[in-house]
């Protein structure tokens, strides 16, 4: 009997507790895990997914202008994007080099910036992260508008109006984009489609900023932020030998239009 009533007292006592806490857990409001960096960033893009019909501009001068116009506060936008991330790991790399614990979450946005830009860290250190930052960078303005304009022929390409691809990227699964009509015998890419001109802007500077195809461009990049110096695109632009199959002959020509464009470019690099 005695054994009983102990028992019964801690069984009565157990179910107080259970609903002292059950109450509590109700009461306390859900805490949310912090957003990542990389979702909260393009999370806060408005998508673009109207095209004008460039083609229809006869005059060239306007053309040029308005092709400009349309894409440039895209641009500025992915490039404002890359910037916030690239202070982000500024910041942690001060941390690290103070010797600071960084947190958990802290660590969690940084592993989702090494995905993204492609880079595999052994350790989050002061090593990785430098080499995380040649990555992590803007793009010239102007660069990217003269390759767009070269690309898409000043937005009147069907892949541009049809796929918002700006830059001819491709793709290599069945049906993942535009089969080109030129597409040679025995090729299985395609162009790519996106879900917005935003969309293949961030694409394509991602591209540049991750693919080993662009190492020589982000080594250019990297020597000339050691040097404090602009950002220009027509240094820049000599990267991008391996953007095209005519490599070297591509590189004259986007250097051709940088200079044959240059009073449209007023508002280029940043």
């Amino acid at each position: 009997m005695k054994t009983g009533r102990i028992g019964s007292f801690t069984l009565a006592l157990a179910l107080v507790i259970l609903a002292i806490f059950s109450l509590r857990v109700w009461l306390i409001p859900t805490i949310d895990e912090p957003e990542s960096i990389v979702n909260q960033l393009e999370n806060s893009v408005d998508p673009v997914t109207q095209v004008p019909d460039f083609s229809a501009i006869n005059d060239v001068a306007e053309k040029k202008r308005a092709f400009f116009d349309f894409l440039r506060p895209i641009i500025q936008q992915q490039n404002a994007i890359i910037a916030t991330e690239r202070d982000f790991i500024t910041d942690m790399l001060a941390l690290v080099e103070n010797d600071s614990t960084l947190s958990d979450t802290q660590l969690a946005q940084l592993n989702q910036l090494f995905d993204k830009y492609q880079y595999a860290a052994r350790n989050v250190d002061a090593k990785s992260l430098n080499s995380l930052l040649k990555r992590v960078d803007i793009i010239p303005e102007s660069m990217v508008l003269i390759q767009a304009a070269n690309e898409s022929g000043w937005g009147s390409s069907r892949f541009a109006r049809e796929g918002f691809n700006f830059f001819g990227e491709w793709c290599f699964s069945n049906g993942c984009g535009i089969v080109p009509s030129s597409r040679g015998s025995g090729k299985t890419h395609e162009v790519k489609v996106f879900p917005s001109v935003d969309a293949s802007v961030s694409s394509y500077m991602r591209n540049l900023n991750s693919n080993t195809a662009y190492t020589l461009f982000r080594s250019i990049r990297a020597d000339l932020r050691a040097q404090e110096a602009e950002l220009s695109a027509d240094q820049l632009i000599y990267g991008l030998v391996n953007y095209s199959e005519r490599q070297e002959a591509y590189i004259d020509e986007l250097l051709d239009m940088l200079r044959h464009n240059e009073k449209y470019l007023v508002k280029a690099d940043v």
